[in-house]
C-alpha cells in the first residue's frame, strides 16, 4: 500500500482492478492503477499469502489510533522546536527538518514494508519544520494565526471526509492520475525553487507576496484532493483485509497530507493578514 500525497504514489496494494488484493478478499471495481504492483514486482495477493495466519486484518480503528500517535509526535516535536531551539539555530533547524522529512518520506514511500520507527522519525522531523515555521509566521502576523490555521485544517479535513462519504465520491483512475500528476508537478516546482534559493535566486513561490499566495492556494487545493485519495485508499484497504501493519502506512500518508494542508493554510492566512 502506498499513499497519494505530495511525495508518495497511490497504493497498488489497495488499488482496484487487481482482483483479490488480500487472501479471502472479494474483488472490487474494474479500475486500473497506473503504478503497477509497487516495489515487489508481484501482485498483492502473492505479497500477502505468506503472512502469518495469526495476523489480523487492518481496521479503521487501527488507522485512527496510529494516525493520532503520528500526529501527536508532530505536535510534540513542534512544541519542542518552538521553545527549545535557540535563535541562532532556527534557520538550519528549519531547513534540516524539511530535508530530513522529505528524505524519510521518500524512503517510506518506496518501502515494501512500512517501518513504524521511520514513521515516527518522519513525524519528528516534520514537527521541527512546522514548529519553527509557525513560530516565524506567528512573530510576523501574530500567534493567533496558528490557532486559526489548525482549526481551518481540522474543518477542511472534516468537510472533505464528509463530502467523500455523503456524496459517495468514486475515485476513478482518471481522477487519480490527474491528482498524482498535478501533485508531482507542484512538488517539482517547489524543489526547483529550493535549489534556486541556494544560489540567491528568488521566484516568490515560497514568499509572502502574491506569487506565494497563489502557490499556497494551489497547494491547499491539491492537499484536499490528496485527502480524498487517502480516504479511498484506507476504505479499500479495510474492505479488502490489508495486513494490520499497513495501518502505519495509512497513518503516514494522512500525516503527510495534513502537514501539507496545514502549512499552506497557514501561509494563506498570514499573507492575507500581512504584517501588523
Amino acid at each position: 500500500m502506498q499513499s497519494s500525497n505530495p511525495v508518495l504514489n497511490r497504493s497498488s496494494a489497495f488499488a482496484p482492478g487487481h482482483g483479490q488484493a488480500y487472501p479471502g478478499a472479494a474483488p472490487y471495481g474494474q479500475q486500473q492503477s497506473p503504478y503497477g504492483y509497487g516495489g515487489s514486482g508481484m501482485p498483492p495477493q502473492q505479497q500477502y499469502q505468506g503472512a502469518p495466519a495469526s495476523s489480523r486484518p487492518m481496521t479503521l480503528d487501527d488507522v485512527i489510533v496510529k494516525t493520532a500517535i503520528t500526529l501527536g509526535v508532530v505536535v510534540a516535536s513542534a512544541a519542542v522546536a518552538w521553545y527549545a531551539i535557540p535563535t541562532t539555530f532556527v534557520g538550519p533547524a528549519f531547513l534540516a527538518g524539511a530535508l530530513v522529512g522529505f528524505a524519510l518520506a521518500m524512503v517510506l514511500s518506496f518501502s515494501r514494508k512500512v517501518n513504524p520507527v521511520l514513521v515516527m522519525l518522519y513525524a519528528a522531523a516534520e514537527g521541527v519544520f512546522l514548529g519553527i515555521g509557525s513560530k516565524f509566521i506567528g512573530s510576523w502576523v501574530g500567534n493567533d494565526v496558528i490557532v486559526q490555521a489548525v482549526l481551518a485544517t481540522m474543518v477542511t479535513a472534516g468537510l472533505t471526509l464528509a463530502t467523500y462519504k455523503y456524496f459517495a465520491i468514486k475515485v476513478t483512475p482518471k481522477f487519480t492520475k490527474m491528482v498524482v500528476i498535478g501533485t508531482a508537478g507542484f512538488a517539482g516546482v517547489l524543489l526547483v525553487n529550493l535549489l534556486l534559493s541556494f544560489f540567491g535566486i528568488s521566484t516568490g513561490i515560497s514568499g509572502m507576496g502574491p506569487m506565494g499566495l497563489l502557490f499556497a492556494a494551489i497547494g491547499a487545493g491539491l492537499a484536499v484532493f490528496n485527502l480524498i485519495l487517502d480516504f479511498d485508499m484506507i476504505e479499500q484497504g479495510v474492505r479488502q483485509g490489508a495486513p494490520q501493519n499497513e495501518a502505519w502506512r495509512a497513518a503516514f500518508g494522512l500525516t503527510v497530507t495534513l502537514v501539507w494542508l496545514y502549512w499552506n493554510i497557514l501561509r494563506i492566512l498570514a499573507i492575507l493578514r500581512g504584517g501588523d
